[in-house]
Parts: structure tokens; C-alpha cells; sequence
């Protein structure tokens, strides 16, 4: 036997540990990831009846930058937007409403429009917007 076959190891090759390491985190990472995206929701479900109910159709409301008011493509007033209305619910009781106003209407032509659409008790209103300039 030689005199430097006795000799001890000063150093310990810890590449096999690091990588040990390595894989045990990135395993953590992973998980902790996945738990946080999967949290679970009760969604609410769908009716399977179709979007037409018995024809009734939608009614849009147009008010245009000089503050007149159409019923589809029919100029009227508040008093006429509001008798024509309440003869539709007659026929179709939850129809929905779209209301779309010009950029540049006043607040208070919307506002009235609206009050109108509430003192009828209409439910289904939509306001038309576009998508932002790309």
C-alpha cells in the first residue's frame, strides 16, 4: 500500500445534488402555478331557449348629435318613443332595448331616453358602443 492510497477526500462533488435541487423547485414552481389557475367557480348555466322569445324583436334607439330620437329608423319624441314602447310590451313583454348615441349628444337627450325605458319597466337594455381605434 501506498503511503497517498490512505488519503481522504477533502471535497465532495455536489453537481448531482444541485441538480437534484433544480428539478425538486422547478417541480414546486409548476405545481404552485397550476393550483392557483384552476381555481374552481360554480358558472351559472345557459337557458336552451332561443334568443328570439316569441318575435320579440329588438328595438333600437337612436339619438343622433342634433339630439333627435329615432324608434329604428322613425324620427320621434319622447312622448311618441314612449307610446310606441308601451305598445310593443303590450305584445311582447321582455323585449330588448339597444340604445345608441352619437359621440356627440348631450348626456341629457341619453338621460331622458333612459327615463323614458325605465318608467316602462324595461329590463333588457343594451347601450352601443365601438371598439377603441387600433
Amino acid at each position: 500500500m501506498n503511503a497517498g492510497d490512505n488519503k481522504s477526500y477533502d471535497d465532495i462533488n455536489v453537481t448531482p445534488m444541485v441538480d437534484l435541487y433544480l428539478v425538486l423547485l422547478l417541480i414546486f414552481i409548476i405545481m404552485t402555478t397550476a393550483g392557483v389557475q384552476s381555481v374552481k367557480v360554480d358558472l351559472p348555466k345557459a337557458s336552451n331557449s332561443s334568443k328570439d322569445e316569441g318575435g320579440a324583436k329588438t328595438k333600437a334607439i337612436t339619438i343622433n348629435n342634433e339630439g333627435k330620437i329615432f324608434l329604428d329608423t322613425i324620427p320621434v319624441t319622447l312622448q311618441e318613443l314612449e307610446q310606441r314602447l308601451n305598445a310593443h310590451k303590450s305584445k311582447h313583454p321582455e323585449f330588448p332595448v339597444v340604445i345608441k348615441g352619437d359621440r356627440q349628444t348631450q348626456y341629457q337627450g341619453i338621460m331622458d331616453v333612459l327615463d323614458v325605458v325605465g318608467r316602462l319597466g324595461l329590463t333588457k337594455i343594451g347601450l352601443a358602443t365601438q371598439g377603441p381605434a387600433k
